[in-house]
């Protein structure tokens, strides 16, 4: 096959699969790592993060970083200031992705964008997942009630005032119930730490 050919199969296989392929899976496709790397050479393709390419055409990301953790990292969810500030319960603008990751998972290997991991586990990792489709992409972020009951567990690391701040707007904007908070801060046995501040914010 000629190259211009080439070329014009893998870019209509990105189409087909929305505008966005794993390397991995490009190979499945039939499409040759020389052509791969002769679009990217070429600004056809750009590389959203290690080993995920996206058509160059395509409109700009609207959330390029939890999109590139999201695609690097699938099993992972976006967590603490990510997740709030996903959700608009923070005035923190977040420097990193924040990314919870199940305990003894081997830490990824992502030159950007720069990431902070957490360690769930049990109902701590599992419970309050919600799938988010990003710029076509399925990202796992925590729903805003679990991720307020995190950032109390981490407060040490996080802030505490951080915390307070996500569960002050977090009731104002009606984002989740106090029974919610309260269910993720027994799921992260922190529901003793969260009940008074949530009493006086009632």
């Amino acid at each position: 096959m000629r190259n211009g050919s080439s070329r014009g199969a893998a870019i209509a296989a990105f189409r087909r699969h929305g505008g966005m392929l794993r390397t991995k899976q490009a190979l499945e496709l039939g499409i040759h790592p020389r052509t791969l790397y002769a679009l990217r050479d070429a600004g056809l393709i750009v590389v959203v993060t290690r080993g995920y390419y996206r058509l160059a055409d395509l409109p700009p990301l609207g959330n390029p970083d939890l999109v590139a953790v999201a695609s690097a990292v699938p099993k992972g969810v976006i967590s603490m200031v990510s997740a709030l500030a996903f959700h608009g319960i923070t005035t923190q603008v977040p420097h990193r992705v924040d990314l919870a990751l199940k305990c003894k998972s081997k830490r990824p290997m992502l030159r950007q964008p720069p990431i902070r991991v957490f360690w769930f586990s049990g109902p701590a990792f599992t419970e309050g997942v919600e799938t988010h489709v990003l710029d076509g992409v399925s990202v796992r972020i925590y729903g805003a009630a679990k991720s307020v009951a995190d950032c109390f567990k981490y407060r040490n690391k996080i802030g505490l005032d951080i915390a307070l701040e996500a569960m002050r707007m977090c009731r104002r904007q009606r984002k989740a119930s106090v029974d919610d908070l309260m269910r993720y801060g027994r799921v992260c046995r922190v529901d003793n730490i969260m009940r008074p501040y949530l009493q006086a914010i009632l």
